[in-house]
Order: C-alpha cells, then sequence, then structure tokens
C-alpha cells in the first residue's frame, strides 16, 4: 500500500553537479516513483559542472538571494535568477547554474527524475 511520508531534515548530498544538496523528496527517501525535490544552497563562488538531464525535466524556485545560469547547447546563454523567480529547464538542455554574489544562495529544486543522481549527464 502507499503512503504518505514526511521527510525531516533532508540529509546533504555532494552531487556529480559538483554542488551540495540537501535531500528531500526522491526515490531513496519517500519511495517517490516520477519526481525529486531538493534545497541547494550555492555559497558565493559557487559553479556547477556544464550538465543536462536526460530525458527528465527540472523546475526551480529561487528562495534567497540571486544566482546565474549558463544555458543552451553551447552554454552560450545567461540569465540572472532574483530572489523569488521560478526557473524551468526542458529535458536534454545543457546548463551550468553558477552564484557570482558574495551572498549564499537557497534555492528548491525539483525534477521529473525520482532519482536525482541518475539522469545527470557531464558535459
Amino acid at each position: 500500500m502507499k503512503q504518505c511520508k514526511v521527510i525531516r531534515g533532508g540529509a546533504a548530498f555532494h552531487g556529480k553537479q559538483g554542488l551540495d544538496y540537501f535531500a528531500g523528496v526522491s526515490a531513496e527517501t519517500s519511495g517517490s516513483e516520477g519526481i525529486c525535490m531538493h534545497l541547494l544552497v550555492m555559497p558565493p563562488g559557487a559553479e556547477a559542472k556544464p550538465h543536462y538531464h536526460a530525458n527528465h525535466e527540472t523546475a526551480i524556485y529561487q528562495l534567497e538571494g540571486s544566482t546565474s545560469f549558463r544555458h543552451g547547447p553551447n552554454l552560450e546563454f545567461t540569465d540572472v535568477v532574483h530572489e523569488g523567480d521560478y526557473v524551468y529547464i526542458p529535458a536534454g538542455v545543457p546548463h551550468q547554474p553558477f552564484n557570482p554574489t558574495d551572498k549564499p544562495a537557497r534555492a528548491l529544486l525539483a525534477r521529473t527524475d525520482p532519482n536525482e543522481q541518475e539522469s545527470v549527464v557531464l558535459i
């Protein structure tokens, strides 16, 4: 029988992308079958490795601070993400988030892959 589950104080983990996350909802923590959601805290100067998520979409909500991200086939586009902004990243689109500011930033990430790191492809 499927059941609801509360995940308290998500454990920290280091992702293939080179950033640290706090585990929330995932196949590993809750048995989810089609979604994961985690908290990302990006310290000043942090930068992910360029990557994409094969076959999975990503939605981001910027809780605190401001970050930027490169995206596109050759990472040729750059956008700034401010507190309160939402970001949508289609499946298979290369991207590289970074924090060019002198303040930490926090974001809530959701992806259509219940296994957070399985669809990460470094480029």
